[in-house]
């Protein structure tokens, strides 16, 4: 029978005692939002998506600051402000001005006005900045209504199945079959015709796109083995679905909501050019096209401006959206 000496005894000691140093050459997990913050500062597109919506944010922040917290204190507004809620009748410029590097049959183009002037005299280029209050609002409230509601439904009908499955997820189908534009006017017109009833109408709209997309994903993940060590240490479902099943099935949720704040705005500005959106004075960029259609052959300048603010700011969600779902595929090496 071997013994063990003493040394040895020691040696082994020691050994045990020290860390276990990590390969230099093992790569690291491509998980965490570390990982994936590296990844969108890596990709030329999802940076330029970024700096396209962190821009409108600022505009937006400053319009909400002069439209709706300044007036709280007493403060007046800032000048530009005034073009843009002054009353119909009114008249600051010359009417259907065109940019200041152009003349037109109504006049020649100022750098006062440098993007023209409306057919009521307001500064076009103080109309668009506003402008992108309500449609960064839009966006965001319509696409976290679709969101929560979205992901509440897709995660229980996943989670439990069998019958909680089947009626959940045939109500969502019933809504899914509704054309979307119908739905949402239909909405309006029960409602109301105003910007609050457009974004909440969109929201609801949306819903079925996310419960679709998290159920699909809570199938596979209520199957891990730390869901069934959850249960067996007598974890409560409510507990386990926004602890452990949401966060985990969140990914492609976050990538398709990034890609619908653009898709919202598109919808509410087609809304707004039908009358069904913001209603005037309001500024936002899908009345201007609408109040611009008139002029749209002599002049086409009062419809591109409004319909590049929505071109470019949608372009930015696509590409940020395109980035993200790179980053967090785990399909995909860089």
């Amino acid at each position: 029978m071997a013994t063990t000496t003493g040394s040895d005894t020691d040696s082994r000691t020691e050994n045990e005692s020290q860390p276990v140093e990590s390969d230099p050459e093992q790569p690291a997990a491509n998980v965490g939002w570390r990982y994936t913050v590296s990844q969108v500062r890596r990709d030329p597109t999802a940076l330029a998506g970024l700096g396209i919506i962190t821009i409108a944010m600022v505009v937006a922040a400053v319009a909400f600051l002069d439209q709706v917290v300044l007036p709280v204190f007493g403060i007046e507004q800032y000048a530009i402000a005034q073009a843009v809620w002054m009353s119909p009748n009114a008249e600051v410029a010359p009417q259907l001005l065109p940019p200041a590097w152009t003349t037109n049959v109504f006049g020649e183009g100022t750098w006062v006005h440098p993007l023209g002037t409306d057919d009521r005299g307001r500064d076009i280029l103080a109309r668009v900045f506003y402008g992108t209050r309500i449609a960064m609002s839009v966006g965001v409230i319509a696409t976290t209504i679709a969101l929560v509601f979205g992901m509440l439904v897709g995660s229980v009908a996943g989670y439990y199945g069998g019958r909680i499955d089947d009626v959940l997820m045939r109500a969502v189908e019933t809504l899914y079959a509704i054309p979307f534009l119908v739905l949402v006017i239909v909405f309006m017109v029960a409602f109301g015709r105003n910007l609050t009833f457009a974004m909440i109408g969109v929201g609801i709209a949306n819903i079925p796109t996310f419960a679709r997309l998290i159920r699909s994903r809570v199938l596979s993940v209520r199957e891990e083995d730390y869901i069934e060590a959850a249960r067996a240490a007598g974890v409560r479902d409510r507990n386990i679905i926004f602890r452990h099943v949401i966060p985990n099935s969140f990914a492609p949720v976050l990538v398709q909501a990034t890609l619908q704040i653009g898709v919202a705005i598109l919808i509410v500005a087609g809304l707004s050019f039908l009358g069904f959106g913001a209603q005037p004075p309001t500024p936002s960029w899908g009345q201007m096209l609408s109040q611009s259609r008139d002029y749209m052959l002599p002049d086409p300048w009062f419809s591109i401006w409004p319909g590049l603010a929505i071109l470019i700011t949608v372009v930015g969600f696509n590409l940020l959206g395109d980035g993200l779902r790179d980053a967090l595929d785990p399909r995909i090496n860089n």
